[in-house]
């Protein structure tokens, strides 16, 4: 089973993933992020620009499909379930990924949300600086979770982490250790 956790930056996503990667057996936390971080080493500084001007790895084509690869190999490998923490809100690019993963096995995505003041206030607990990247995301994240279909949305305002990962596995019926 592949676990797709959404949402703005400071959403809480990687908390949360990291607390379900301890209660669900025969599982691990893959990050997306690590397979840009090393494309925008790797690609000529042109071709850089050309797919992705705004610095945005996720607008590079082999971002994508490279996220899916890699998610089909550590299933085929390990035989793990993958817990998925990702911030996409270009809608395509997501239906591209969870379309990708659906291939795989089950998946289920979940988008975290919360306001833009407890966003923000976490963002700045975490160390950012106030108008940085992230901060800069937070309308566009915003705004494309609630005008696309994102499947099922769980609110992080006020709530412990593990009142969250309850809630994920109330609905994917996950086999949880407590």
């Amino acid at each position: 089973m592949i676990v797709m956790i959404n949402g703005a930056f400071g959403v809480g996503k990687t908390t949360v993933a990291e607390s379900l990667q301890s209660q669900l057996p025969n599982s691990i936390v893959y990050d997306p992020e690590v397979v840009g971080f090393f494309l925008r080493e790797l690609l000529p500084e042109g071709s850089k620009q050309l797919e992705a001007p705004s610095g945005n790895f996720q607008d590079y084509v082999l971002w994508r499909e490279y996220v899916v690869k890699v998610a089909r190999s550590l299933v085929d490998t390990y035989d793990k379930h993958l817990i998925v923490p990702m911030t996409i809100y270009n809608y395509d690019y997501f239906n591209y990924i969870r379309g990708g993963f659906e291939d795989i096995c089950r998946t289920d995505h979940y988008c975290l949300e919360a306001s833009r003041e407890t966003i923000e206030t976490r963002l700045l607990k975490r160390g950012e600086e106030k108008g940085n990247w992230c901060f800069q995301q937070i309308e566009r994240c915003l705004e494309s979770f609630s005008v696309h279909d994102f499947s099922t949305y769980i609110s992080t305002d006020n709530r412990h982490v593990a009142a969250v990962v309850e809630e994920i596995n109330r609905q994917s019926s996950l086999e949880l250790t407590t």
